[in-house]
Parts: structure tokens; C-alpha cells; sequence
């Protein structure tokens, strides 16, 4: 099922998800570091900056994401509406997470806690973003 946003017939969508699930899940590896090991600041400030890449690349994601989205019926669209919501929640929670810590540069706690609340809603939303692909061909340009 072709969707609009494409470069070169390529989804742009998948092809920038990467960089904030990467991100933010470097984020979490870098609090597991600064709260269960060294405690050296070098990790928190790690995992604020890589906070605060991911929410801009999440948002840059969102653009095709958004219109590919618009262009969907039946369930995938209801799919999409399921995975967009869960997104639009990991980036508040990331959101709420860094404006936390420039208040108070506290990790363990509830910041620690909202990482691992939003990488795991992050999982869900990526497996069914994945379900939309692979069952539902969502992005695929069948026969060409």
C-alpha cells in the first residue's frame, strides 16, 4: 500500500525513526550508567542532550508519519491512529523527563522512571508500526 510521503519510492517515515529510538534508548543506557554505576555527570549529561536530540528527531519523524497517516483507511488507519498517540505520549513523557532535570538534576526517581515508562510505549508503538508493514503493507509498493 504506496503512501505519500517517499523519496526515491521509499517511505521517509521508517527511514527516520531510527534516529529518536535510538536516541532515547541511548538515553536510558547512559541513566542505568550514572544511577546503578559510576554516578560520573558525563552520563547524565549523555542521556540529557541524547533526551533532547531524540525529541527532534521524533518531531522531524512525525512530518511523514503525519501525512502518510492521512492517507490511510480502514485498519490501518485506525493502526496508525493507535501508534501515533503512543508516540505523541513518549515525547511528552521525554519532554516532562528533560524539563524535569534542568529544574533538578535528579535521575533516579521519577525521571528513571518516565524513561522506562516511555521506551517501553516506544516498543509497543515500534512493533505496531512494524504490524502496519508487514501484515498490513503499509509503505510497500507492491509489483513494481
Amino acid at each position: 500500500m504506496r503512501t505519500p510521503a517517499r523519496i526515491a519510492r521509499h517511505p521517509i517515515h521508517p527511514m527516520l525513526v531510527g534516529i529518536p529510538i535510538g536516541l532515547w534508548i541511548f538515553s536510558f543506557i547512559c541513566d542505568l550508567a550514572f544511577v546503578l554505576g559510576s554516578g560520573a555527570s558525563h552520563w547524565f549529561t549523555l542521556s540529557f542532550y541524547t533526551m533532547i536530540a531524540g525529541l527532534l528527531g521524533a518531531l522531524l519523524a512525525a512530518i511523514p508519519g503525519t501525512i502518510d497517516m492521512l492517507s490511510l483507511a480502514g485498519a490501518p488507519k485506525k493502526l496508525a491512529l493507535t501508534h501515533g498517540a503512543l508516540n505523541l505520549t513518549v515525547v511528552v513523557l521525554f519532554a516532562v523527563n528533560v524539563a524535569m532535570r534542568i529544574s533538578d538534576p535528579e535521575v533516579a526517581g521519577l525521571p528513571l522512571a518516565l524513561t522506562v515508562i516511555a521506551v517501553t510505549l516506544l516498543g509497543v508503538s515500534g512493533w505496531l508500526g512494524g504490524h502496519m508493514v508487514y501484515v498490513h503493507r503499509v509503505g510497500v509498493e507492491e509489483g513494481s
